[in-house]
């Protein structure tokens, strides 16, 4: 009987684009939906955006439009970058849906029916600038156990302590750089530390129950803790507003956090399109549905996936999970994605630059396991492989041999030969790899299917189909040898089909067949059927297009100069002309704009060693993204002194390295260049400004 599968991507926040590190996951997912639907099996994909919580909020009211136009927007480019990837969603919805609403909601009320939500007063940090409640990642401060500063509120990136945003020193909020206020507020529950949560969790996750890898498994184990030593801890899922999401249903005032109504988006995006296509949702919930829930995510998340949710499902009378797949990250060219190196690269500029999405799908399946690893994109390999794998050895065989069946044989194929070595080493080898694909070894499946090309090119290479379409009386065997190839390459098609679907398809059509089955690895073409003309089916990687890419990634913190209009040109010369007369060298309004000046407050500041003049300082400017400035400043100033200090800063300076490592910017400070007054006083702002607020 075919299996009913349900299988979900995790969802992307609407509040950023997709890049190749995001790939890597719905890659995966939907090469391992593509091979389920080709078995023959009832498989659905869904996913949806995530698109609640507080920085959807402030970005929405950082452009000046309201969150439902951000995340509508954020939405239509989401769903572009993926379908230029092949990634092919039964469903793509949206987390701010009445469908996930209304599941949110009868969760919930489950749940509190159950004993499992509590109410509880707690003491939390308030931005009394912007007024509204801070989530630990709007909190930076001191790190209380390494003092690295500028940390997120609730776990620091330096020596990775988790703690509670109460515990930072000297807080301050990263929305306005105010000094948050502890205040009371009711908030809402979820009671992980029941006893019976605990239990459930942990036959759960255990590892001979086989919903998680090992390693998964072992992680959850050290989570939950020993037998009788329950570690996990209750979870507040309500937030305060101003807040953009669901409004608990009894609580006015009080919303679901993002991370109890994301994963429900799940069932959100199902009932959506069970709704529309007439399938029974109830089917897909049921405890003992005899279908299948599968859940791709990145390893970062598992926590979330693999106790909050479950033990929600649980306890609220639903379906539990069938596994939890999780993966690695990506780096590239063995090291972390890099905005400033070219390497964070987005899905967008990867199509608009003209790169062949499939070649990454092959790139990506080849790398990716059944294990929780990183995988590397090395661009160099990446070149490399594909113009070796695609193009030199796949697409070859059609090309070497389609020609001939068009121009000598009326694109009629002839018998293909059954006993052909290469032809039975494939069809034999279409079982294993069928199990490699449904345990998600693609790569393993790649290295298979790359040998049985090579044995497919050998065949070719011994035939020489060329040389005999040059010596008479040698039709019959030119024939057969064609025919042959072509047999070869449909069956490699269809092994290849879960990666290379767009290929496939222009198989399918140079080929004159019908939509590939993982059961025709089994057949051959019958004597007489008809191809179309070939075309070309794949190009090389062009390595220029790899540079290209790389540079319309960099994120230059340069100004880059606008061209003048004639007037503001002439009005530039008169500039000139009055500099020369009076010695001040004068600027025009648009000169002065290039330079963004922003109000920076001064994080950390130590000396360097080695040298005389220079003092590190770490700026915050309010973005999130510390800069690491060199200021020659040491005669003047106590390093120890300037931590908390307001200042005023260049924040479009070009980077400029050093010998003690690269300058992001520069201080601005006042001195007499005459040294008639002695001195160095840097510049600070009146009372009242923010890191971040520029100086105009």
């Amino acid at each position: 009987m075919p299996r009913k599968i349900l299988v979900t991507s995790a969802l992307p926040y609407a509040n950023g684009a997709i890049h190749l590190g995001h790939l890597v996951e719905y890659i995966q997912t939907d090469i391992w939906v593509r091979f389920q639907k080709m078995s023959g099996n009832e498989c659905w994909y869904v996913c949806a955006d995530d698109t609640h919580g507080t920085p959807i909020m402030l970005r929405a009211e950082k452009e000046g439009i309201s969150p439902e136009q951000l995340i509508e927007r954020v939405h239509g480019e989401h769903a572009r970058d993926f379908a230029g990837f092949g990634v092919g969603f039964d469903n793509y919805h949206t987390t701010h849906s009445p469908e996930t609403q209304a599941c949110a909601n009868d969760i919930y009320l489950k749940l509190k029916a159950a004993g499992l939500i509590e109410v509880r007063t707690i003491e939390q940090y308030f931005d009394p600038v912007k007024q509204m409640f801070l989530p630990d990642r709007f909190i930076k401060g001191e790190c209380p156990k390494c003092h690295a500063k500028d940390q997120y509120g609730d776990n620091c990136e330096v020596c990775g302590a988790a703690y509670a945003p109460t515990d930072l020193i000297e807080p301050y909020s990263a929305v306005s750089g105010a000094k948050p206020e502890l205040r009371h507020s009711d908030h809402y529950f979820f009671k992980l530390s029941d006893a019976r949560c605990e239990s459930f969790l942990r036959r759960y996750t255990a590892r001979d129950n086989g919903v998680l890898q090992p390693e998964a498994a072992n992680k959850m184990q050290e989570w939950l803790g020993e037998p009788g030593e329950n570690r996990l801890t209750d979870w507040d899922i309500s937030r305060d507003a101003p807040y953009f999401g669901f409004e608990i249903p009894d609580a006015p005032g009080k919303y679901f956090y993002v991370w109890l109504d994301a994963p429900i988006g799940y069932m959100g995006s199902f009932r959506n399109l069970c709704e529309r296509l007439g399938l029974d949702f109830a089917e897909w919930f049921t405890p003992g549905s005899q279908t299948e829930l599968y859940h791709f995510i990145g390893k970062d998340i598992l926590y979330f996936h693999a106790l909050f949710w479950p033990a929600e499902l649980e306890h609220a009378g639903y379906r539990t999970p069938t596994k939890i797949f999780a993966h690695g990250f990506l780096t590239v060219d063995g090291a972390k994605m890099s905005k400033s190196r070219g390497t964070f690269i987005t899905a967008q500029s990867y199509l608009y630059t003209g790169l062949n999405p499939e070649w990454l799908r092959y790139y990506y399946a080849a790398k990716l396991s059944a294990t929780m690893e990183d995988i590397d994109l090395s661009l160099e390999d990446f070149v490399a492989r594909v113009n070796s794998d695609l193009v030199g050895k796949y697409v070859n065989i059609a090309s070497r041999s389609a020609g001939f069946i068009a121009k000598r044989f009326n694109g009629l194929l002839a018998p293909a030969d059954a006993d052909l070595p290469a032809i039975r080493a494939i069809q034999e080898a279409a079982p294993r790899i069928a199990e490699l694909y449904e345990a998600r070894e693609f790569g393993k499946a790649v290295r298979e299917i790359m040998a049985l090309n090579d044995a497919a090119n050998q065949y070719v290479d011994s035939v020489k189909p060329w040389e005999l379409a040059k010596q008479a009386g040698r039709d019959a065997e030119l024939h057969a040898a064609c025919s042959n190839a072509l047999n070869l390459f449909r069956l490699l098609t269809v092994l290849l089909k879960p990666i290379l679907p767009v290929v496939a398809g222009k198989v399918e059509q140079f080929m004159n067949l019908a939509p590939l089955a993982w059961r025709d690895a089994g057949s051959l073409l019958a004597a007489g059927h008809a191809i179309n003309a070939y075309e070309h089916l794949m190009t090389r990687v062009d390595p220029k297009l790899i540079d290209k890419l790389v540079e319309a990634n960099k994120e230059s913190l340069a100004p880059v100069p606008a061209a003048p209009s004639p007037q503001r040109h002439a009005e530039h010369q008169q500039n000139v002309a009055a500099a020369e007369t009076t010695g001040a060298a004068l600027c025009t309004i648009d000169d002065f704009m290039k330079v963004d000046l922003r109000i920076a407050r001064i994080a950390n500041a130590e000396h360097v060693e080695g040298a005389d003049k220079l003092v590190r300082l770490t700026l915050d400017i309010g973005d999130g993204r510390p800069r690491n400035v060199f200021a020659g400043i040491k005669a003047a100033y106590d390093p120890a002194l300037l931590v908390g200090r307001l200042t005023v800063m260049v924040a479009n300076l070009a980077p400029r390295k050093m010998k003690f490592g690269l300058s992001e910017g520069m201080v601005l400070a006042a001195s007499d260049g005459d040294g008639r007054v002695p001195g160095l006083y840097l510049l600070a702002p009146d009372s009242g400004a923010q890191p971040g607020m520029r100086v105009k």
